[in-house]
């Protein structure tokens, strides 16, 4: 297995100097791949604006006292007798129209907006997995171009649907279709750029995530009502249909699959832009040609997740980087959900949350070739817990929204590196697997986030109180996990149940 492995590796350096590690052409690509984030961000994080915070207070049955109806779901008709408010009136100062006052999501049906939020990261969980088995049959390309026409398509008609269920239908189908496009092309990237670089553009293809986050105040400001905002983020998704000219398929993609003319084609293109000379594209030609027939020849072992279970070293540290996968998710949409509930102007508030999670990515992409990747995942896993505990004990609405946006700030270190930790911890024959498996936690986590932010309702300090102990809880198992910062990675199953054991005790932070 591990010859068979080598040969791989041989046979993919040669694809890479056929079309270069990083040049004009790589940067094309990797400027147009990243635009796709920005409506994953619009759509994953829409809930906010399409269903604020709102006032509202009973219209019908009128209460025949003088006590106030305000955010009240039962009136005093007389005689001591209380009757479920059938119509209500809502605060329309900030905005014209949302989710909430279009289908009156108060009172018994006001969690009706989490399960929105919920089977919109379900969504997103189903788009990754259907997508990720399309992209290994179909190609990169193909299945790019359905998710972002799907997106699109489906987004823009969300606008004008009449009824709420239609409107829970259409938003599934658009999250499926925007995990299809979040998956597909982070893989078309990191399968065209060099190894050197691919640390590196893991974390600035996360940037326009961030700036699509911080736009959504300003869009939500400048259109006040729940369908405009939808129809302003989906509106753009029309102009990433020109990708069908501008991306191509991914050249390891078409060696896998042995169709080697049309992979010549778009390495020769490669090439001509990255000034790398032709005979290097010839090369990997024949090196394929010259190897194909020794892979084929050689048993080919099927693995599955339950390879991520089956050894004991192995199988803690895929249960402990799911947790923290798991935090990551919940924590990041949680609390990005949460800022919207925080008393102050919510344009303001989500605007400034959004913005300091800018430079947490830039503080990650300048540590992670500096500091090791578990010293970066605990402390930031330990800054956001203590602001977040802290939350219990401040009444400020100032200090509230500090300590948040703290908390936001510790996520957007912990949520790029425990990616990377996970693409190097886990060993090469399992490794698309076991991050896989680590995303789909972090979207059951998104699922359950907008339950636990909602809380607040019912009392401030839950929501801060479960988010800061998973999170203290996290970084207490990071300390059981071996540093991956300069070790060669493991390959195979064997290679990794024993890397790290030689650490045991004194590991991650050393």
């Amino acid at each position: 297995m591990l010859e068979k492995a080598m040969k791989e590796h041989a046979s993919l350096d040669v694809i890479q100097n056929a079309m270069g590690v990083m040049g004009p052409w790589h940067i094309v690509i990797a400027v147009a791949l990243s635009l796709v984030k920005f409506p994953v961000a619009w759509h994953q994080l829409s809930i906010i604006f399409l269903a604020p915070p709102t006032n509202f207070s009973c219209a019908a049955p009128i209460s025949k006292t003088n006590e106030s109806t305000i955010m009240k779901c039962y009136v005093d008709v007389g005689n001591g007798t209380m009757e479920k408010c059938t119509t209500f009136k809502y605060d329309k100062r900030i905005f014209k129209e949302s989710i909430i006052t279009q289908w009156d999501l108060v009172c018994d049906r006001e969690q009706l907006t989490n399960i929105v939020q919920s089977c919109i990261m379900f969504g997103v969980l189903i788009g990754n997995l259907v997508f990720s088995i399309m992209a290994d049959r179909i190609g990169r390309k193909k299945p790019l171009m359905i998710a972002i026409g799907l997106q699109s398509l489906t987004g823009f008609i969300t606008a004008f649907i009449p009824w709420f269920e239609l409107f829970v239908i259409f938003k599934f189908i658009s999250a499926i279709a925007t995990g299809g496009t979040m998956l597909v092309s982070f893989v078309l990237l990191m399968e065209i750029v060099g190894i050197e670089w691919r640390s590196i553009m893991s974390v600035l293809f996360h940037v326009p995530f961030l700036l699509g986050h911080l736009m959504n105040p300003l869009i939500s400001y400048l259109t006040r009502t729940w369908d405009g905002f939808q129809m302003a983020v989906s509106i753009p998704s029309l102009f990433l249909l020109s990708y069908y000219w501008i991306i191509p398929e991914s050249p390891r993609w078409l060696f896998a699959v042995g169709k080697l003319s049309k992979a010549e084609q778009i390495l020769i293109k490669a090439a001509g832009r990255n000034k790398i000379p032709i005979e290097n594209v010839k090369t990997a030609i024949e090196t394929y040609e010259c190897n194909i027939g020794i892979c084929h020849k050689q048993n080919k072992e099927k693995y599955n997740i339950t390879h991520l279970f089956r050894t004991p070293n192995l199988r803690l540290k895929t249960i402990f980087i799911c947790i923290n996968w798991f935090m990551c998710g919940s924590c990041f949409f949680g609390l990005a959900q949460y800022m919207g509930y925080i008393d102050g102007n919510i344009f303001i508030n989500v605007a400034v949350s959004a913005a300091i999670e800018l430079p947490g990515t830039i503080l990650v992409l300048f540590l992670i070739s500096r500091v090791s990747r578990l010293k970066i995942l605990i402390s930031a896993n330990l800054l956001s817990a203590a602001s977040l505990l802290l939350l219990i004990v401040m009444s400020n609405s100032r200090f509230t929204i500090i300590l948040t946006i703290i908390g936001l700030a510790g996520m957007s270190l912990s949520f790029p590196t425990v990616y990377l930790y996970s693409s190097e911890v886990f060993p090469t024959v399992i490794r698309n697997i076991g991050i896989g498996l680590g995303s789909v936690c972090a979207r059951i986590g998104s699922m359950i986030a907008p339950y636990i932010a909602t809380m607040g309702k019912i009392k401030s300090w839950l929501p801060p109180l479960i988010f800061g102990s998973g999170l203290l809880f996290s970084a207490f198992l990071c300390f059981f996990l071996p540093e991956t910062m300069n070790c060669e990675l493991p390959e195979t199953i064997e290679d990794s149940e024993n890397f790290g054991k030689k650490q045991s005790g004194k590991n991650a932070i050393k």
